[in-house]
């Protein structure tokens, strides 16, 4: 029996070691989805460069299709943190943008609670007319609300401009928390509230930490919108006092009439574009996680 038990052992060995090969042969990726991976990475950050490449330039380089810059210079930027107008649209952005990320966020995530957690009849219908919100275009409501804000006096205010932002931002956020809050398990916040938590409480101190990576992505989402946006912002506003950086960028003019500031113009959206960027880097983790898995399994 014993000799028959090593024998059967013997002979299962090379099946396990063949299907350890197997497998170790499928963990392998092909080489050319690494070549197609580098080409398409290339393809999307080759207009950066590119952008970043202009602005290293001026005077006559500014006309040449030179890969790399033959004489570097910081001169656009030094030139456009000497313009009060875009200084003053960075002060502008930053505050409309984190305002409206804020609000959004905060109303956004007790009206995405309700929604997840409440029996609401006309549930479905309810999203439905939120999500229709966000594909809405602007330019159906910028000449109207031009002649509103001019009648009620918010016209080139950064308040005038911080309305129609949360009213586009705000039904993106409750879209996107909606489903966090749908995946956090019920259990976890009747435990809250057996422990003698309000339901407050529960919300701040159970749902909320876990549904960071939503919030995170929501907010990366809303912050964008508003920090980018650029029709209502020059319909909205006439003076560089109320300007965001994406209408101030537009106002640049050259030196000359005859010289167009594409120089200034690349090194501004480089500029503009780098908060993006360190905020995606910084929320990076939570972004991913939101974007694959969307909240806790239960």
């Amino acid at each position: 029996m014993e000799a028959a038990g090593v024998s059967q052992e013997a002979a299962g060995r090379p099946a396990v070691a063949t299907r350890g090969r197997r497998r170790r042969r499928r963990s392998k990726t092909h080489p050319l989805l690494w070549v197609g991976v580098a080409l398409i990475v290339l393809f999307c950050l080759f207009p950066f460069y590119w952008l970043v490449n202009v602005s290293l330039k001026t005077g006559p380089e500014l006309s040449a299709a030179d890969l790399l810059p033959p004489s570097p210079s910081l001169d656009n930027y030094r030139s456009i943190f000497q313009n009060d107008d875009f200084t003053n649209g960075l002060r502008n952005s930053a505050i409309v943008a984190f305002t409206v990320t804020i609000v959004s966020l905060v109303f956004g995530s007790f009206a995405a609670y309700a929604l997840a957690r409440l029996r609401i009849r006309g549930k479905f219908w309810m999203l439905a007319i939120i999500l229709s919100v966000t594909t809405f275009p602007g330019i159906a409501i910028a000449a109207p609300l031009f002649k509103l804000w001019s009648d009620v006096g918010l016209y080139n205010t950064l308040v005038g401009l911080v309305i129609p932002y949360i009213t586009f931002a705000l039904p993106l956020s409750i879209y996107i928390l909606v489903s966090f809050f749908r995946e956090i398990p019920k259990d976890l916040e009747e435990a809250a509230l057996v422990d003698g938590a309000t339901h407050f409480q529960a919300f701040t101190k159970v749902v909320i930490p876990l549904a960071a990576p939503g919030i995170a992505t929501a907010g990366i989402l809303c912050f964008i919108f508003a920090w980018n946006e650029f029709l209502l912002a020059i319909t909205l506003t006439s003076s560089p006092s109320a300007r965001t950086v994406p209408a101030a960028i537009a106002y640049f003019t050259g030196s000359t009439d005859y010289e167009e500031p594409l120089g200034t113009i690349s090194a501004a959206s480089v500029t503009i574009s780098i908060p993006l960027i360190v905020l995606v880097l910084l929320f990076q983790k939570r972004i991913v996680a939101g974007l694959t898995s969307g909240a806790v399994k239960g």
